[in-house]
């Protein structure tokens, strides 16, 4: 990779970061994205949604690379449909963590990521799903989720706030599992040491590039660690407080190509 360019890595979230709504990409974010590559950079998506949930979006950006999906457990080769990497939730070690989670503010709903390429997302008693264009499985019993290897477990609350869920279970289990808020209504569990930048590194190993070379967009405080990796991290305008607070620059919305308008800078 040549030494000239300004980033030989440029790392997107999805959703709220190049998505627009309908799981979209527009034509200026897609051009910025052709010419970074033009110019020698590679393109990664990196994502909190597993395969299973990304593959329809991949396949309509054509879209041949390798992706991190699963907030980090997943490391996906598109070209090739296989995935290369992944990490499993411990199940036992799961229901512990939703157990003290409730044994400090009552009762949480739950649904889990399944692992594999072609796994369900189950849904257990009272959880929602907001986003109604990703498929559903809902389970009678909440043990019903443990009834196949899992990647990650989603939470829910009746009261508490997305920032307030996450605040709670990061004081109560935080030292057993990673937590982390990944959009509204998203607020996750993982396996320790499993996050975005985990992922990243992972994939960036497999392509020979590091994260002094890497530029990442996010939204979310689940973009964090993926900041933290990268050289540089650019916020979307609307981003979580959590994120802007440590990102090197603030552009503008998805929905305003803010993506392009820092390619076109850096590559046009």
């Amino acid at each position: 990779m040549t030494s000239a360019l300004p980033y030989a890595l440029v790392a997107t979230d999805l959703d709220g970061t190049l998505l627009r709504a309908g799981d979209t990409v527009s034509d200026r974010s897609y051009a910025a994205l052709a010419a970074a590559r033009a110019a020698g950079a590679r393109h990664i998506i990196v994502t909190g949604r597993p395969v299973p949930q990304v593959r329809h979006v991949l396949d309509r950006l054509g879209y041949t690379g390798l992706a991190v999906c699963g907030q980090g457990a997943q490391v996906y080769d598109a070209a090739a449909g296989l995935l290369l990497h992944s990490v499993a939730m411990d199940r036992e070690l799961a229901e512990v963590a939703l157990g003290k989670i409730e044994a400090e503010i009552g009762e949480v709903y739950a649904a889990v990521n399944q692992e594999g390429l072609d796994a369900e997302m189950l849904i257990g008693p009272g959880y929602r799903m907001w986003h109604p264009h990703l498929p559903t499985v809902p389970v009678a019993r909440r043990c019903d989720l443990w009834a196949s290897p899992i990647n990650k477990v989603l939470l829910q609350h009746s009261r508490l706030s997305d920032d307030e869920l996450t605040e709670v279970a990061r004081s109560v289990v935080g030292d057993l599992v990673n937590v982390t808020m990944a959009g509204e209504h998203t607020v996750e569990l993982q396996p320790p040491g499993i996050d975005k930048a985990s992922g990243l590194a992972v994939a960036a190993e497999l392509l020979d590039v590091t994260g002094s070379s890497t530029i990442a967009f996010g939204d979310m405080p689940n973009d964090v660690p993926m900041f933290a990796w990268s050289a540089h991290g650019v916020a979307m305008a609307d981003a979580h407080g959590e994120l802007l607070a440590v990102a090197d620059e603030v552009t503008l919305s998805n929905e305003a190509d803010g993506i392009a308008v820092v390619l076109e800078r850096l590559y046009g």
